[in-house]
């Protein structure tokens, strides 16, 4: 914040608050309470909601994407609640749209009972449309697969981590794991030197 919008800011404190409150006329930071304790609240800040790491063992990740979802006022509440799977859910292109399959949202009992929520519908993913004929030219063309990679928040927006990924066989997933062990084993041979 500026220095001049800091002070129209305080200006504008000073003059609504003269008449309520008699004590306060220094400035605008006079406002801020902070928790006494020094913790946060409850709840999670860092922004993610949910991971898939399923796919992050399935799949080799060549190139990820930040893809925003068409969300009802239900489901935007559930997820807040972090209600949300990402578990068994992949992504189609269709007619020149990408689409979320399978992701279970569980509708708060609160926040919807006007509305016949389904936990599992189908939901439109929000990309540029260079982004969409960059994903469209490589699954179709080169065989990649779309893989929804972690939901999170951003600017107060549900964001998905959209993944073009190339499935990995069983022998892959065997050397993955044999590598990933073995640096686990070298870290505990460092460590008890």
């Amino acid at each position: 914040m500026r220095a001049s919008d800091a002070r129209a800011l305080s200006v504008k404190w000073r003059r609504t608050s003269t008449t309520t409150h008699k004590r306060h006329t220094s400035d605008w930071r006079d406002c801020y309470t902070a928790p006494m304790n020094g913790k946060k609240s409850g709840k999670d800040t860092s922004g993610t909601i949910a991971l898939n790491r399923k796919a992050r063992h399935d799949y080799f990740i060549e190139d990820r994407f930040e893809a925003g979802l068409v969300l009802q006022g239900w489901e935007v509440k559930s997820i807040r609640d972090g209600r949300v799977q990402l578990n068994e859910s992949y992504i189609l292109v269709k007619n020149g749209e990408a689409w979320l399959f399978g992701v279970h949202i569980t509708p708060l009992t609160s926040a919807s009972t006007h509305i016949k929520a389904d936990p599992t519908r189908t939901r439109k993913l929000l990309l540029h449309r260079r982004e969409l004929d960059k994903l469209i030219g490589a699954v179709e063309r080169k065989g990649y697969t779309l893989v929804p990679l972690a939901m999170y928040w951003k600017n107060g927006r549900a964001k998905l981590e959209v993944a073009l990924a190339r499935g990995k066989q069983s022998h892959d997933k065997r050397t993955t794991e044999k590598a990933r062990d073995w640096e686990r084993e070298k870290g505990r041979l460092l460590r008890n030197r």
